[in-house]
């Protein structure tokens, strides 16, 4: 592991052992439902609420993750991740049933790229062997924390995106295997002074580029390094300003762009306005469909770039802006 210019980070070996998605009834309607391994037909899953609901499905995630690689908690040396409720409830609260060190993130959703960096690290320095990661968003529990109660019923814009209901947990691991996390940037706060909680897609545009620029500057690429650069979750406005932030600053390939508010709906069909949001948005897509197309060799290099709106309810009463971030990972198809 060595630090590359000023915000990247280069692994020597670090690798995704195993993957899981659990996915809410709206995420497994989509045109991505055929790649999650499991499924619920209801927003309680099963619970008496939509906590217990997203805790669950936490859990779910990890005790699948572990089968997959025929892990126990013996084997795990560290847990990281996050969510979206307040002092990140959610994992704290699903973790408890499991006997290991635990490293709490937020970074609204972009939790999955600094969760999947943070693991990263520990295991190049030498931490230990396996590392799991964490993350999930409940459309109920979010959208009542950070826009209105759902209970109101409050009228959407078009620009509003609808937060995924799903949870993803991988192992990170320096044991080889067929996906290898060789590139890390750690994006930097960007504020558009914009603040509309109801058009997040735009306000995370810019930091989604710059972390961009910044990951090719510092490791001297250009995109045509990558088959598929995924952002998440821009969705339909916040992608078309990405796109064009990147043209202004002579970034003229874009065919190889998508993003996981987009991939993760049918937005002609499905309710969902401009596409998807959340942090178990972009852990959808890319611990299933993105992971996948890499180990049957559709993908042979792609890089994630996470977003997150780093917004809170209480400050943008108070006419305060949104700042928003945006860290990446790159992942490689490897051999075992």
């Amino acid at each position: 592991m060595r630090k590359i210019g000023k915000n990247s980070i280069e692994f020597e070996n670090v690798f995704l052992r195993a993957t899981s998605t659990v996915a809410g009834p709206k995420e497994s309607k989509g045109p991505l439902g055929k790649y999650f391994d499991v499924h619920f037909n209801d927003s309680h899953c099963g619970q008496e609420n939509w906590e217990q609901a997203e805790i669950k499905m936490q859990q779910m995630a990890i005790d699948l993750v572990l089968e997959k690689a025929g892990l126990n908690m013996k084997n795990i040396d560290a847990m990281v991740g996050g969510d979206l409720n307040n002092q990140l409830a959610i994992t704290n609260y699903a973790l408890r049933a499991y006997d290991a060190p635990y490293l709490g993130v937020f970074a609204a959703c972009s939790t999955c790229t600094e969760s999947l960096i943070v693991a990263s690290n520990l295991i190049d320095a030498g931490y230990g062997e396996n590392v799991v990661t964490i993350t999930s968003s409940h459309n109920s529990t979010s959208e009542r924390q950070f826009r209105y109660p759902t209970e109101y019923g409050g009228q959407k814009p078009n620009s509003m995106t609808s937060t995924t209901t799903g949870a993803g947990s991988c192992i990170v691991s320096r044991v080889p295997s067929s996906i290898k996390i060789i590139r890390a940037t750690l994006g930097k706060i960007v504020d558009p002074e914009l603040s509309d909680s109801q058009d997040m897609g735009r306000t995370m545009a810019p930091a989604a580029a710059s972390t961009l620029v910044t990951h090719l500057q510092d490791f001297n690429i250009t995109t045509d390094e990558y088959d598929l650069i995924l952002t998440g979750d821009l969705s339909k406005y916040g992608s078309d300003i990405f796109e064009k932030i990147v043209n202004n600053v002579g970034i003229m390939r874009t065919d190889n762009f998508n993003d996981a508010g987009l991939m993760l709906y049918d937005i002609e069909k499905q309710h969902v306005f401009a596409g998807g949001s959340g942090c178990g948005c972009v852990t959808l897509v890319t611990l299933s469909y993105v992971i996948n197309a890499l180990r049957i060799g559709i993908y042979h290099k792609v890089l994630i770039i996470a977003t997150g709106a780093l917004m809170n309810p209480i400050m943008v009463a108070q006419n305060e802006t949104i700042p928003a971030i945006a860290h990446a990972i790159a992942l490689e198809r490897s051999f075992e």
